[in-house]
């Protein structure tokens, strides 16, 4: 099974890193505590939110990883940890498929490290054999996490009903699609 590296250098100053769990817990906890109200209005997890829970989160990342179910990476600016992202398959979608999806802590946010973070994602899904199509899924209302795949030429693909979780949700989601195809061509376009 092909799986993608453990460390992304996305430029000079953003690293997507596999999470090592012991290692990281005492960082990534603090930065989830300094992000929950940024965060509470998108994220369901939000409300369940304790120590216990993020040491499960973390360690579960290492038996996703090895099963090729998902890959989560801790975002690291400037050597410290703002927020994690990752690459995974949904249950619902079909093989060639992959959704990435992120979050920041709000000191990280509008310095385009979310668009760096979600290009790098994407450049190493598009390198996993098979995988034809990327898409970001989020509430219609997330305009935020909506700018993200705008910026980077993926196309509003669908709206589909979600029940709402999390509080500012509106029960409905806007998927995002970008297609190995567009990805190249955008690059060569980005080249020339």
């Amino acid at each position: 099974m092909d799986l993608p590296p453990r460390v992304i250098e996305v430029d000079d100053t953003l690293t997507l890193r596999a999470f090592d769990a012991e290692a990281d817990l005492p960082e990534f906890f603090r930065v989830i505590e300094e992000s929950l109200e940024h965060l509470r209005p998108w994220m369901p997890w939000v409300a369940e939110h304790g120590l216990a829970r993020t040491i499960d989160f973390l360690a579960r990342r290492a038996e996703h990883w090895a099963s090729g179910d998902g890959f989560t990476y801790a975002i690291v600016l400037d050597g410290a940890i703002v927020g994690a992202c990752g690459l995974f398959r949904r249950d619902s979608t079909q093989d060639e498929v992959r959704e990435i999806g992120y979050w920041l802590h709000p000191a990280a946010t509008g310095r385009g490290v979310a668009t760096r973070t979600a290009r790098g994602l994407v450049d190493q899904a598009f390198r996993l054999p098979g995988v034809d199509v990327v898409e970001v899924v989020h509430d219609v209302a997330n305009l935020a996490s909506g700018a993200v795949p705008a910026r980077l030429g993926f196309s509003e693909y669908l709206r589909r009903p979600n029940e709402p979780l999390a509080p500012a949700e509106t029960g409905e989601h806007q998927v995002w699609r970008l297609t190995r195809r567009e990805a190249e061509a955008g690059s060569a376009t980005k080249a020339s």
